[in-house]
């Protein structure tokens, strides 16, 4: 959906997990099970929190990078084993339910990239961005949409897969 010459795929880091089995079962073996315990808790608790000032403090505590007047709505999951994979630029909107997934577990690998949603850029109740996308400033994201790819800076996504609806006319 960009023209950046990357796909979100390229820009994902492979981790190769040993061991029998999918990669899921060695989830002990990705992150420190301490933070793996704890934040997912503290993520989880953010998703009932009304107050986005808040939830951003929480979220740059964790590492992501939150800019000013950055909004998460009730419901919404910022990445619970990642979340320091994660760039809120400046008024953004990440909206019911949505979720920003930083990290996939797969077969053989667990996959982790950066998710950047950008200035004043919107996501829709629902909504599920993957690893690795960039969501370019003031695009937005429909509902219940599964943005698979970059969004162009001013687009409209929609759909499973997100396609581009409506340019930055």
């Amino acid at each position: 959906m960009s023209d950046d010459v990357t796909s979100r795929h390229e820009r994902l880091e492979r981790h190769d997990v040993p061991g029998s089995r999918n990669a899921l079962r060695h989830w002990i073996r990705t992150r420190n099970p301490v933070w793996m315990l704890i934040v997912p808790a503290i993520i989880w608790f953010l998703r009932l929190v009304p107050s986005v000032r808040l939830k951003n403090v929480v979220l740059r505590a964790l590492g992501a990078d939150v800019g000013e007047g950055v909004a998460l709505a009730f419901g919404a999951t910022p990445d619970m084993l990642w979340p320091d994979r994660l760039v809120l630029e400046d008024d953004a909107i990440v909206g019911y339910d949505a979720t920003l997934l930083c990290h996939e577990y797969l077969q053989d690998e667990y996959r982790t990239g950066e998710v950047v949603v950008g200035e004043r850029a919107m996501i829709g109740a629902g909504a599920i961005v993957l690893p690795g996308v960039r969501i370019g400033a003031d695009a937005q994201v429909a509902a219940n949409s599964l943005v698979t790819g970059d969004v162009p800076p001013g687009a409209t996504v929609a759909g499973v897969p997100a396609e581009v609806v409506s340019d930055a006319d």
